[in-house]
């Protein structure tokens, strides 16, 4: 996010109103120093946002899972207007191609070429994979 408006503090506010038991949206400081590195500087290119803003819905029993992961989708929903669209890479958990593309930006092709360099194979592809290109 680059700035917290009120009516996304209101759309947070109304989804603690229907959150399952321990679930939170964590609402993280960014900017400074990180938006100081060029962003090509490294992986990361998300750098003119200010805040990093995710939900979390933790549980134990399967059968909350619809519950719990309905809630933080729908939550990702609400706040997807007030997003830049980016993500960081270590926010995601297999959310998918798109969402990879999304954190990595106009830095995807140059990770892309690094990874026919060194890695053409895909061995290492269990992290929030950049697909070697082709």
């Amino acid at each position: 996010m680059r700035e917290i408006t009120d009516q996304a503090i209101d759309t947070m506010l109304a989804a603690y109103m229907t959150a399952p038991s321990e679930s939170l949206l964590v609402l993280q400081q960014v900017g400074g120093a990180i938006s100081r590195v060029p962003m090509d500087g490294t992986p990361y290119a998300n750098r003119d946002a200010l805040y990093d803003c995710f939900p979390i819905s933790i549980w134990d029993n399967p059968s909350d899972d619809e519950t719990h992961i309905r809630w933080a989708r729908d939550l990702w929903d609400a706040m997807r207007p007030f997003s830049t669209g980016g993500v960081y890479a270590n926010n995601l958990g297999e959310e998918g191609t798109d969402r990879v593309l999304a954190a990595y930006g106009e830095n995807y092709p140059r990770l892309a070429a690094l990874k026919n360099k060194y890695d053409p194979t895909n061995f290492f592809r269990l992290n929030q994979n950049t697909k070697p290109a082709t």
